[in-house]
């Protein structure tokens, strides 16, 4: 079931992104250079995700984190060099966390073989991560939508950035609207993508703060995390815990059930609920009657064309992981 008012805003998004001053973003981008473009990508998402699908959280995390720093350009990709050996990818909230770049890889190496240099790294990472987003939701509600292409790639990634614009896991609800304001995303968006807290794992130390405290979390599921986290004492820092553990492998508005009964992990989870408007919509989304999945598909195309690259200040990279100009590995 989708939501009229969704669908509505999901198309004027769209013409938006395909107009010459919304920026190069089209949908159907590939269709006369490269045909099979998001087949070929949707093709490598399904295997990879068949065989572990905490690989398809981890496609819709790598565009969150991706855009949010430098825009959708894929920065986040590349890997360090001896020009650059500090990318995005080795910053704080990346480094040991971010998974799929073996996705990209394989879907970018299938899409050499069939058109050379046309498709952008970048846009597989959009379309991976709406790829990924559609296989993993199998209830009653699927998410499936167009996503608009055309982007090109950053040469400059820092992994200091990610400090700076990536939000915090355990930042307040003002923290977190102020770092999606900077991207233009409001606090509906803020909301609504957080639901991609879904699916996933998040490391105990991600939330040590609020289990170790006294937080509002519900006492028996802090009591469960402890048990959980102080399971290996010598290794605290590698243990994860699933974000839901309810339908833990389904992409659904099970999320906004888990904050309002305060059973969620992050600092940043729970804060949705620090305003009348964001826990008005927390309740909203949680009914589970679609509108959530509707409302998420517009966010992750609007997220998707933040601070795309033009033919100025992008390109279109051989390899996912260097900027052309560098000699590859």
């Amino acid at each position: 079931m989708v939501d009229p008012d969704a669908a509505e805003k999901l198309g004027r998004l769209v013409e938006l992104l395909e107009r010459p001053d919304g920026g190069a973003l089209e949908v159907g981008y590939y269709d006369k250079t490269c045909p099979r473009a998001e087949d070929i990508v949707r093709a490598q998402v399904r295997k990879a995700v068949g065989d572990n699908a905490g690989v398809g959280a981890g496609l819709i995390r790598l565009l969150f984190q991706d855009c949010f720093v430098e825009g959708c350009d894929a920065s986040v990709l590349l890997d360090p060099t001896l020009e650059n050996p500090q990318p995005e990818k080795l910053g704080i909230p990346n480094v040991g966390s971010l998974r799929g770049f073996q996705v990209i890889d394989a879907a970018k190496r299938a899409l050499q073989e069939a058109c050379p240099g046309i498709v952008s790294c970048a846009d597989i990472v959009a379309f991976g991560a709406r790829d990924a987003s559609y296989i993993l939701s199998v209830s009653d509600y699927i998410t499936d939508f167009h996503m608009p292409a055309g982007r090109l790639h950053g040469r400059y990634s820092n992994a200091t950035e990610t400090l700076d614009f990536l939000p915090s896991p355990f930042g307040n609800l003002s923290e977190l609207v102020t770092k999606f304001a900077a991207k233009g995303l409001d606090e509906e968006d803020l909301v609504v993508l957080s639901g991609a807290n879904s699916i996933g794992r998040a490391h105990c130390s991600s939330f040590a703060d609020r289990v170790g405290s006294r937080s509002d979390m519900d006492p028996s599921f802090k009591r469960w995390l402890r048990r959980r986290c102080q399971a290996d004492p010598v290794d605290t820092d590698s243990r994860t815990v699933r974000h839901d553990t309810v339908t833990a492998a389904v992409l659904d508005s099970q999320y906004y059930t888990n904050v309002l009964r305060h059973r969620v992990l992050l600092t940043s989870d729970a804060a949705l609920l620090d305003s009348r408007q964001t826990a008005r919509m927390v309740r909203e989304f949680a009914s589970g009657d679609g509108k959530w999945e509707s409302k998420f598909e517009t966010a992750m195309v609007k997220m998707a064309g933040t601070d795309v690259k033009d033919g100025t200040d992008g390109e279109i990279r051989k390899n996912c992981r260097f900027v052309n100009q560098q000699r590859e590995r």
